[in-house]
C-alpha cells in the first residue's frame, strides 16, 4: 500500500464506516475529464492508510515490527464518473473472517450519497522477513492499533 498526500481527515461514528474526503483534482482525470480508473485505487489506499492511522497504526511501527499490509487481489465496480472539482468521500471497513486474509470493503460517494464506485480487496499481513503472510492478521492489528474497534476488531 502507498501513501496519498491529501488533507483529508478521517471520520469515524459507530453507525457509519470510517471516511475520508477527498476532492478530485484535475491531473488525475483521464482525455474524456473523468477520473482516471487506477486514481480510485490511490484514493481506496489513503483512505486504508487513514484508518490504520485513526486506528494508532504508523507505517514506520509496522516496518519496524518488519510486517507490512499487502493486496492480493482488488475488484472495482464503476458506478457514476467522477471529475475535476467533484468532492468525494471513501469509505473504509475491514470484513474478516478465518484465516491469513481479510477483506476491506470500501464506497466512494459523492457528497449527495451517490455511489461512484465500490472497491474489494483481499488483503494480509506479509512477514517482510520470511516473505509470507501472517498467520493471524487480526492478532498482528490488535496488538499494534490503539483502537482496535476502528478495524473491526475487539480488544485482547
Amino acid at each position: 500500500m502507498t501513501e496519498l498526500a491529501d488533507t483529508a481527515v478521517g471520520t469515524h461514528d459507530a453507525a457509519e464506516p470510517f471516511a475520508v474526503g477527498i476532492t478530485v483534482r484535475g491531473y488525475e482525470t483521464d482525455t474524456q475529464g473523468h477520473l482516471n480508473q487506477s486514481v480510485y485505487l490511490q484514493y481506496a489506499e489513503h483512505a486504508r492508510w487513514s484508518l490504520l492511522q485513526a486506528s494508532g497504526i504508523r507505517q514506520s511501527t509496522m516496518v519496524d515490527r518488519r510486517i507490512g499490509p499487502v493486496t492480493v487481489e482488488t475488484t472495482i465496480r464503476y458506478r457514476r464518473e467522477l471529475r475535476a472539482g467533484d468532492e468525494v468521500e471513501v469509505s473504509c471497513a475491514f470484513v474478516w473472517g478465518e484465516g491469513k486474509t481479510f477483506r476491506i470493503e470500501q464506497t466512494v460517494r459523492t457528497t449527495d450519497g451517490t455511489v461512484a464506485a465500490e472497491v474489494s480487496a483481499v488483503c494480509g499481513l506479509l512477514d517482510l522477513t520470511a516473505r509470507k503472510l501472517l498467520a493471524d492478521p487480526r492478532a498482528a492489528f490488535r496488538e499494534l492499533a490503539h483502537d482496535p474497534s476502528l478495524l473491526g476488531l475487539t480488544a485482547g
